[in-house]
């Protein structure tokens, strides 16, 4: 499978509409690919992460846990859809600390079984409240990317966004990435950063950092109408 098959098994059957580095994101070019068609449920929307009183993510189309994700801005009238399934299993911390609440980083964490190279997570990120999202990778070759993500703290703020990883269970230490974000500027489209923005790879986190509403992680309470038992 060469590598532009490879971008569309990625961008048809892990995330709609937002760009992973070197994929085409020409969904309409793609539609025809769908080998089946996705099932519509009719539950209510639930949101299962909250910023504030205007801005969540919202769990659409789904049975049990799995369903479609949406990145909603009320206030701006943005509802955004940002994957089918992964999101939700996203284990760790997400902090979105942002006053100007231009910048948004959602992560997700997908299960099913790897390959002997293992899977990758990715999260996406936007600079414009949330009209468009950008991907990108914070974990490979993992062999349980679920499990794995338990170890992150993710955060964002009004001008970057911190990749922060347990490392020691033993020491406790953490490693953490600051990557700047910058409108216009795409990580993976091989441009550089301007003169003075690097992302730096031993950063340190502030440690006020909070989400408006207290929340930090996400959570799905939603049973199952078959009676199975809740996430």
């Amino acid at each position: 499978m060469n590598i532009r098959s490879v971008c569309r098994v990625l961008v048809t059957a892990l995330i709609a509409g937002i760009a992973l580095p070197g994929c085409t994101t020409d969904l309409s070019a793609l539609s025809y690919e769908k080998a089946v068609e996705e099932p519509h449920y009719d539950g209510p929307p639930k949101v299962i992460y909250r910023i504030d009183n205007h801005r969540f993510v919202a769990l659409e189309n789904y049975k049990r846990c799995y369903g479609d994700t949406y990145y909603n801005n009320t206030r701006l009238g943005i509802r955004h859809k940002l994957a089918r399934g992964g999101i939700v299993d996203y284990a760790g911390r997400l902090i979105v600390d942002d006053p100007t609440e231009m910048n948004v980083v959602i992560p997700s964490a997908p299960g099913g079984g790897c390959s002997s190279r293992g899977c990758n997570a990715s999260l996406v990120y936007s600079t414009d409240g949330g009209n468009t999202f950008h991907g990108m990778y914070y974990i490979e070759g993992s062999q349980a990317v679920t499990k794995d993500s338990e170890r992150y703290t993710i955060a964002v703020t009004k001008d970057a966004f911190f990749v922060a990883k347990k490392v020691s269970d033993t020491t406790g230490l953490v490693v953490t990435a600051k990557y700047p974000l910058l409108p216009g500027h795409v990580y993976g489209e091989g441009k550089d950063l301007p003169e003075g923005k690097r992302v730096e790879f031993n950063a340190k986190m502030p440690s006020s950092l909070h989400t408006p509403s207290g929340q930090d992680r996400f959570v799905c309470d939603i049973w199952a109408s078959d009676g199975a038992s809740k996430k």
